[in-house]
């Protein structure tokens, strides 16, 4: 169903708006997570350090679909809020066109330097056979999952947060099952867990795909639209160039981080592996709240709603810092339990792991209402694009994360790197806090 978020009372709508956004994202994150406790559990810590030394790289392909749909999802919003149905049909088959072009190259680019890009991580000679089998099929579904992302983008869009939550439900609880039958049953190993991915993700993106297209179909029949469309992709790069820049240089940070943990050992690898899954759920959910408000406030710029903004801000502050204070205080309590959810119990590497894992929990957790209350204000910089502000509040997290881990891991080992992650946080929300404050948005909203 479309809601309209220009209208109606502002904390009811971001809430019943985000919720099924939340609920959506904890269950595609059970992709990763379900990957990583498969084959820790019936594969072994080589296993899963083995999908954990791919993640990095994963991760690359996941912000350039997320942050070309980002910025597909703010501009379409937009033509909706201001019910210009022929601009807004251009712009959504321009962004899926433009979105599965971007697939195959980078298909191309995955499949062909899997193996050199493995080796620039350093990673351990006893899992980068089974490192690059993953990346391989994983690389083989990316056309899946830029559609997917830019499919539930659409929806987003639109107002409907509940349609994609369907599809990723079933997808999910797919993955899981065929995860376990190829791993525990097949004895597949980690080409298993990428082969379940590969499949649901599948049928996920294309089963979504055909609903949108019903959708579309019935509610702006008879509008003239083009297929595609140079000054519309124009208009959704302004937007969506420097969100992937953002998303892809946090992962290419991310990347340079993981050659340092590998360069711990494989037990690092393995411990970091499992806890920066539940961290990615976590963060996740947090950005996932962001997108909603920039819908939000897209849609309300659109119908030059301009005072709906602040309101925005304030709801979606509290809805988002609600969330984060569930995960810290589980993270906190059941640090131990989660993550020996992904590891054997029999090894002494895996005691090694699991302590590793612990350590950034414990560390990390306790600044999310930190970060949230950054990606707040992003999501409202994002959505009256700002863009630049947007990403000097995320280079700053970036930079200081990267620089910070390379020089406190030398004295503090491991938990010198996590300690990069909250002394970012903090800097960076300092800074879109200010720059929401001060961003020329605001004049907009005084002059109504």
């Amino acid at each position: 169903m479309v809601v309209n978020m220009s209208k109606g009372n502002v904390g009811k709508l971001l809430l019943s708006f985000s919720l099924p956004m939340l609920i959506s994202n904890c269950f595609q994150q059970m992709y990763n997570m379900a990957d990583s406790i498969v084959a820790g559990k019936y594969a072994g810590l080589t296993a899963l350090a083995a999908v954990g030394a791919s993640y990095p790289i994963t991760m690359i392909f996941i912000a350039v679909a997320s942050g070309f749909s980002i910025g597909a999802t703010v501009i379409i919003s937009r033509f909706f809020g201001a019910e210009e149905f022929s601009k807004m049909k251009t712009a959504i088959f321009t962004a899926v066109t433009s979105a599965l072009g971007i697939a195959l190259v980078f298909t191309a680019v995955g499949v062909g330097f899997s193996d050199k890009m493995l080796e620039i991580l350093k990673t351990d000679a006893a899992i980068m056979a089974d490192s690059a089998v993953y990346l391989d099929i994983y690389c083989w579904g990316l056309v899946f999952l830029f559609l997917y992302n830019i499919v539930t983008g659409i929806f987003t869009a639109m107002g409907d947060s509940k349609t994609p939550l369907v599809f990723l439900i079933v997808s999910s609880v797919s993955n899981i099952i065929f995860d376990v039958i190829f791993v525990r049953n097949l004895s597949m190993g980690v080409a298993g867990v990428a082969w379940a991915t590969f499949l649901c993700q599948a049928v996920c993106s294309l089963g979504a795909s055909f609903v949108l297209y019903i959708r579309l179909r019935h509610m702006t029949l008879g509008v003239k639209f083009r297929i595609f469309s140079f000054g519309m992709l124009k208009t959704i790069s302004h937007i969506a160039i420097p969100s992937i820049l953002q998303q892809s240089f946090v992962s290419v940070g991310n990347l340079f981080i993981q050659g340092i943990i590998n360069s711990f050992g494989y037990a690092a690898t393995g411990g970091y592996s499992a806890a920066i899954k539940l961290n990615t759920l976590a963060i996740s959910s947090f950005s996932t709240m962001s997108s909603s408000i920039s819908s939000f406030t897209s849609q309300n710029v659109g119908a030059k709603k301009y005072s709906r903004i602040k309101e925005g801000f304030r709801y979606g502050a509290i809805i988002v810092c609600c969330t984060a204070t569930v995960f810290t205080l589980v993270f906190l309590i059941f640090n131990r339990s989660l993550i020996s959810i992904f590891l054997e119990n029999t090894a002494d590497e895996s005691a090694e792991a699991l302590k590793i894992g612990m350590r950034f929990l414990l560390i990390c957790s306790p600044f999310y209402p930190f970060i949230c209350l950054k990606l707040t204000a992003d999501g409202v910089l994002r959505g009256t694009g700002n863009m630049s502000g947007f990403m000097f509040a995320t280079f700053l997290d970036l930079i200081l994360r990267v620089v910070l881990a390379y020089i406190l891991s030398k004295p503090f080992g491991t938990d010198g790197i996590w300690f990069s992650w909250p002394i970012g946080w903090v800097s960076a929300t300092v800074a879109s806090l200010i720059l929401y404050k001060t961003g020329k948005w605001r004049k907009m909203t005084d002059s109504e």
